[in-house]
């Protein structure tokens, strides 16, 4: 872990990133991939130490509120959130703020801060997204051997249903030959309808593989799946997109459970649902 200053943190989506790494271990992480330029070891931790001032002052300069997102490259998350907390006082920043968050994990370490979700919730909107892969808890220490196994992320899922909070879950990878099954569609289904989801992020039943992270997935793959690799190279080469033969049959599948449940399954219509900000009325336009 090392600390760095930032000069901003705010993207121009309202996109922040507040650690720069990952200790999660995902056999499959893109954010490995050379593309994204670390000059640092990818498990050594870069914090972006002043990210709670850095984001009060942007939301300060801000004309109106809106949904702050953060998750999408760096799991706000970690391990080491444990004991820094930048993740929980960025919250803190939000709530006072009156602004709005969307937030992407696969740690069931969220339910720690529930208490400010849930007040981000009931003054502004927040939208909490876990990631799903399998089904099977076993191999999810196999795909994900450093997070919350999958059963943890539906119970904190079923927990952010019980406070009132709206939830979203990626299905996503489906790893070609590993967990691109009816079954396991079948079962991370479940999971949504039981916890209650109000959209799926799908993508298809595939995968993505490029410098830097197909080496590190092929190596996982020499240790967990012996001579799968070979079926692999066989198959995709070096193609960035490996999409699995099932992802038809799948995607069908998650359409007609999601239309029978009344879920939001079509990306863009779950984005949209995710950056909807309520309308202040005018005693709160006041306090602008």
């Amino acid at each position: 872990m090392h600390y760095k200053r930032y000069k901003s943190i705010l993207s121009p989506q309202n996109g922040m990133n507040l650690y720069r790494g990952c200790t999660h271990g995902c056999i499959y992480c893109d954010s490995r991939s050379v593309c994204y330029q670390f000059d640092h070891d990818f498990e050594d931790i870069e914090v972006k130490e002043n990210a709670p001032e850095m984001l009060e002052a942007e939301l300060r300069r801000k004309r109106k509120r809106c949904m702050i997102s953060t998750g999408s490259m760096c799991d706000p998350y970690l391990h080491l959130e444990e004991e820094l907390r930048v993740t929980r006082r960025c919250l803190e920043v939000i709530a006072r703020s009156g602004f709005g968050l969307a937030i992407l994990t696969k740690s069931a370490r969220i339910l720690r801060d529930i208490d400010l979700l849930a007040e981000i919730n009931a003054n502004a909107r927040c939208v909490v997204q876990m990631t799903l892969t399998t089904r099977d808890d076993a191999l999810c220490r196999v795909l994900e051997p450093n997070v919350s196994v999958t059963s943890e992320r539906f119970e904190a899922l079923c927990a952010m249903r019980e406070r009132g909070i709206p939830t979203v879950v990626w299905l996503s990878p489906l790893l070609p030959f590993i967990n691109d099954t009816r079954e396991n569609m079948l079962g991370l289904l479940d999971y949504c309808v039981r916890a209650g989801v109000r959209g799926i992020v799908w993508f298809g039943a595939g995968m993505t593989l490029r410098e830097g992270d197909r080496e590190y997935y092929y190596a996982a793959l020499d240790r967990h799946f012996p001579g799968l690799k070979r079926r692999y190279i066989e198959k995709f080469g070096n193609a960035y997109t490996c999409a699995s033969d099932n992802d038809a049959e799948l995607t069908a599948l998650l359409r007609a459970e999601c239309e029978k449940r009344g879920i939001l399954c079509g990306s863009d219509e779950v984005f949209a649902y995710m950056r909807e900000f309520p309308e202040p009325d005018a005693g709160q336009l006041s306090l602008f």
